[in-house]
C-alpha cells in the first residue's frame, strides 16, 4: 500500500460545533474518522468540503 502525500489539516483545535464540524479544521466528525483510511482522491474531496465550510463560516478568506 502506497502512503499518502497529503497531510492532515488538523490544527490541534479539536472541538465539534453543534453541527458536528470541527472548529479547527472544518471537517465533520465522519471526515476526521475517514481521513485515516482515505485514499488521496478522497482526502482532496474532504479538503475541498472543509474549505467550503470554512469560507461560509468566516468573512476572512485564507489564501
Amino acid at each position: 500500500m502506497e502512503s499518502s502525500t497529503i497531510d492532515s489539516p488538523c490544527v490541534a483545535v479539536c472541538a465539534l460545533d453543534e453541527k458536528g464540524v470541527c472548529l479547527g479544521c472544518y471537517r465533520t466528525g465522519d471526515e476526521i474518522t475517514d481521513w485515516f483510511m482515505a485514499d488521496d482522491q478522497r482526502k482532496q474531496e474532504i479538503l475541498r468540503e472543509a474549505a467550503l465550510r470554512r469560507d461560509a463560516f468566516t468573512r476572512i478568506k485564507l489564501l
